[in-house]
């Protein structure tokens, strides 16, 4: 059983604090929030589990969301390959940062959710079509430069803004939040 720590909430000044690089050789504490990280994504990923422990099931999880302000965040998205197989792609970042991006952009039609926003907010949130993040990747004890696009590319940048102390809705246009961007395309 996982040691469910608290999901930090959108008004706790914790998640809008600009998080700070992570050392190496990682320290007990530092492994121990990646890890739960990535271990609860999992966890929550068990529709049993979300109904027996209160939980929402996410694709992403940061350290400041649940009260460490430090460069880490866990990815896990179920996604199909050509061959309609399920997939699970899972990451668990220490340090990641986007070191190129397209200048197109995208944006999810039904807009996006967070684990530490109870009442959605509505509207559009444009990200980059595409992202490639450098980071370490704790799952496979290696520096990766990663690839993403459409919805994998929305969840990375989520996921980063965190880091930075931002949360979806600070991209939603305030008077307008359904306006489409000209170029954009919607997923």
């Amino acid at each position: 059983m996982l040691e469910l720590r608290k999901i930090i909430k959108e008004n706790d000044p914790i998640v809008r604090k600009k998080s700070v690089d992570v050392t190496f050789p990682l320290s007990e504490e530092d492994e121990a929030t990646i890890k739960y990280l990535s271990d609860y994504l999992e966890f929550a990923a068990d529709e049993e589990n979300c109904k027996k422990y209160g939980l929402r099931a996410g694709v992403g999880l940061a350290a400041p969301q649940v009260g460490v302000n430090k460069r880490m965040a866990a990815i896990r998205i179920d996604m199909y390959d050509k061959n309609d197989n399920l997939i699970t792609k899972r990451y668990a970042f220490i340090n990641p940062k986007i070191i190129s991006h397209s200048t197109n952009k995208t944006a999810l039609h039904g807009g996006e959710g967070c684990l530490s926003v109870d009442n959605d907010r509505e509207g559009y949130v444009y990200r980059y079509s595409f992202v490639t993040v450098q980071a370490y990747d704790y799952l496979t004890k290696q520096n990766v430069k990663i690839k993403f696009r459409g919805y994998e590319a929305i969840v990375v940048q989520h996921e980063l803004d965190h880091l930075e102390g931002i949360l979806y809705f600070d991209h939603i246009k305030k008077k307008k939040p359904f306006e489409e961007l000209e170029g954009a395309t919607l997923l």
